[in-house]
């Protein structure tokens, strides 16, 4: 129970300060968000590094640094074109739409927290409806907190993302307190493996405790005397 303290801690303190960003739409505050979304009936969140990290000078703005085409741009686009096909496939979602916001998540923990504050405020919050159009919520809120009919507010089903696996494990502490499932495409910590801790993450690629084990094992079969490995440091 002593080594689950800080972590208790820590899920306290993103608990607060989700509620007072959340509070926000009551109070009139606006936010500046960079997104890119397909609409649809099922939405799907996810937290791409679209740019690099801010640097030193940056940081305290939270201003992202350069693109990544690669990393970033390529995972946004196949997203998409994912999306595109899934819903051109008539048998696999009937008479269902299924779309995706991506949110840039700059591979830096205080903004990827920042934009899943964003999920969770667009997924318990109403959108606004002005004579029966859909009004975009990523520029206004809700005058007055007013009560809109259930069925208006977007559907997030889950969000997939970050790459990080160090900020994955914030971002799950934040998310799991609304009930709301992560997938993870790199995050390899073997801690996001504890299910009694991290409940609502899942992942589609291996923890590095299995990678490790497989470097063991290659190492007997063929009965190695001395290897080299590169790695980089941090979860």
């Amino acid at each position: 129970m002593p080594q689950r303290e800080g972590p208790l801690w820590t899920r306290l303190l993103l608990t607060v300060v989700a509620i007072a960003a959340i509070a926000q739409v009551c109070t009139g505050q606006r936010r500046t968000k960079r997104t890119a979304i397909i609409p649809g009936d099922i939405m799907i969140g996810a937290l791409f590094s679209v740019h690099q990290q801010p640097g030193q000078k940056q940081a305290q703005s939270r201003t992202c640094g350069d693109v990544r085409e690669q990393y970033g741009l390529q995972r946004v686009e196949a997203s998409f074109q994912t999306i595109d096909e899934i819903n051109r496939n008539e048998t696999l979602l009937p008479n269902i739409t299924l779309g995706i916001e991506i949110r840039d998540s700059c591979w830096y923990s205080p903004i990827a927290l920042d934009q899943s504050i964003e999920f969770i405020r667009d997924a318990i919050k109403l959108d606004d409806i002005q004579d029966g159009n859909l009004t975009s919520t990523h520029a206004d809120v809700l005058p007055d907190c007013a009560v809109k009919p259930a069925k208006t507010k977007k559907n997030l089903v889950g969000v997939v993302g970050p790459g990080s696996s160090t900020v994955t494990i914030q971002v799950q502490n934040l998310l799991q307190l609304f009930n709301i499932p992560q997938i993870g495409y790199s995050a390899t910590s073997r801690d996001l493996s504890d299910k009694s801790f991290y409940k609502y993450f899942l992942r589609v690629v291996p923890s590095d405790f299995y990678q490790a084990q497989v470097m063991v094992d290659l190492v007997r079969a063929y009965n190695w005397t001395y290897v080299s490995t590169v790695h980089t440091d941090g979860k």
